[in-house]
C-alpha cells in the first residue's frame, strides 16, 4: 500500500508581462496554488489549482482552494492507498462537494505520482492514451488597446509562436468592441484566426447584434457571450448561427456538459481540466462533446507550468481537438516556476514526454514567489503497510 507521507499547498503570486484585461477583472499577476504530495516511497507529485481574478470568475479563489486541500482533502488522502488514483478521487468526491479547482490540483498530483511510479507520461493513464505529440496554441490579446494588440499579434506571427488569436472583449459598447476586433482582423488578414471571448458580459440582445456584426468582419468564434447558466439564450444564439458559439463558463463538469449538449447550447466546448474537476472529468466532458457532434477546444485558466503541463497531458488523449488550445499561461507570466520551461515553437506546444506530467517546479522560484513564507504541511505517521 502506498501511503501519503507529506502534503504541502502554497499560494504563489507571479507578475504578468502586461495588464491582462478581461470583462470582469484586470490581472496584474497570477495567483496559483501549488500542491506537493510525497508518498511513502519518497516520490513527489505536483499539482496546481489556478483561477482568474480572485472570486470574479468562479466561486473558488486561491485562498479557498488551499483551504479545501489542507482542511478537507488531505485528511481523506491520509486514509487511502494513493496509488489507486480513481479510488482516491472517488473518496475525495464523496467527502467534498464542488471545489473543482482544488480537486483538479489533487488529481494532477496523484497522476504525477502514478506516472512517475510507472515510468510513463500521465497521458498514458487517461482514456486510450495519447494520440498527438503537440498542440496548436492560441494567444490572447487582452491589452484593450487596438494598436498594441495588432503589434503584439504581428510579433507572434513573425516569431512563429501563435497564429490563433483570441480577443478579450465585453467591457465597452458592442459597436466599439466590434470596431476593435475589425481593425485587428483587417491588420492580420488570412494569416491568422481571430476569435473573441466576452466572458458572459453581453445580454442576449447584445449578443445577437454583436455576433451578426462579428460575422461580417471575419471573426471565427465567439466564446461565452452570455451568462453560462442561461442555456436557453445560448441555444437560441447557437440556432441563429451567425458565428460559432463556444461554451466556457457554462461547463462545470460532465453533468452540466451533458445538459448543455442536450440543449444544443453551443457549437464548441472549451475543455478546462480545473473547471471540469480534474483530468478524467475533462476527458468525460470532451467525450460528451464528441458524441454530440460539438467541436472541442482546449481551454486554460492561465495556469503556470504545472497546470499547463497537466492540461497538455489531458488534451494529448482527446480523440478530437478541432479548434486547438490556448495553453499559453506560462508565457503571460513574467517568470517561469519550472526548472525547464515548456517548449513552444512552430505555433504549437510540445507535450512533455517525461513521467507523470513531465515537468518539475523550481523550489527556489516557489519560495521566492510564495505568498506566505510559513509552511503548511501535513507529515503523516506510517502506521500501515
Amino acid at each position: 500500500m502506498t501511503r501519503l507521507a507529506l502534503a504541502e499547498a502554497l499560494i504563489v503570486d507571479v507578475p504578468t508581462i502586461r495588464p491582462h484585461v478581461l470583462a470582469m477583472a484586470t490581472m496584474q499577476s497570477q495567483a496559483m496554488v501549488i500542491l506537493r504530495l510525497v508518498d511513502s516511497d519518497g516520490i513527489e507529485g505536483f499539482g496546481e489549482g489556478t483561477t482568474i481574478g480572485g472570486l470574479s470568475y468562479v466561486e473558488e479563489s486561491p485562498e479557498s482552494i488551499k483551504s479545501a486541500i489542507d482542511t478537507y482533502i488531505v485528511p481523506v488522502l491520509q486514509q487511502l492507498d494513493i496509488s489507486s488514483v480513481g479510488a482516491a478521487m472517488m473518496a475525495v468526491g464523496k467527502a467534498v462537494r464542488g471545489n473543482h479547482f482544488a480537486k483538479c490540483a489533487v488529481e494532477t498530483a496523484l497522476l504525477d505520482l502514478a506516472g512517475k511510479r510507472l515510468g510513463v507520461p500521465a497521458a498514458q493513464l487517461i482514456g486510450a492514451g495519447p494520440v498527438r505529440t503537440s498542440l496548436p496554441v492560441a494567444w490572447t490579446l487582452a491589452s484593450g488597446e487596438t494598436e498594441r494588440d495588432i503589434a503584439e499579434a504581428q510579433e507572434m506571427l513573425e516569431r512563429r509562436r501563435h497564429r490563433i488569436f483570441k480577443l478579450k472583449i465585453g467591457k465597452r459598447d458592442v459597436a466599439d468592441d466590434v470596431a476593435h476586433v475589425a481593425a485587428i482582423c483587417a491588420a492580420l488578414g488570412p494569416d491568422a484566426s481571430v476569435r473573441v471571448d466576452v466572458n458572459q458580459n453581453w445580454s442576449e440582445a447584445e449578443a445577437l447584434r454583436g455576433m451578426a456584426m462579428l460575422r461580417d468582419i471575419g471573426c471565427d468564434l465567439v466564446e461565452q457571450p452570455v451568462a453560462g447558466d442561461d442555456l436557453g439564450a445560448m441555444a437560441r444564439l447557437t440556432l441563429q448561427g451567425s458565428v460559432p458559439l463556444m461554451a466556457d463558463e457554462a461547463l462545470r463538469g460532465p453533468r452540466v456538459a451533458m445538459r448543455a449538449a442536450a440543449a444544443n447550447a453551443a457549437h464548441v466546448f472549451a475543455i478546462k481540466i480545473a473547471q471540469s474537476g480534474g483530468l478524467h472529468a475533462a476527458y468525460d466532458v470532451a467525450s460528451i462533446a464528441h458524441a454530440a457532434g460539438i467541436g472541442i477546444y482546449g481551454g486554460t485558466m492561465l495556469e503556470g507550468g504545472i497546470g499547463t503541463a497537466a492540461s497538455a497531458q489531458a488534451f494529448a488523449s482527446l480523440p478530437a481537438l478541432e479548434w486547438g488550445t490556448e495553453l499559453f499561461g506560462p508565457l503571460i507570466q513574467r517568470d517561469d516556476i519550472l526548472t525547464e520551461p515548456l517548449h513552444y515553437a512552430d505555433f504549437a506546444l510540445a507535450i512533455p514526454t517525461g513521467p507523470g506530467i513531465g515537468v518539475t517546479p523550481d523550489p527556489d522560484k516557489l519560495q521566492f514567489y510564495r505568498r506566505d513564507r510559513s509552511r503548511s504541511s501535513h507529515p503523516v505517521s506510517q502506521t500501515g503497510a
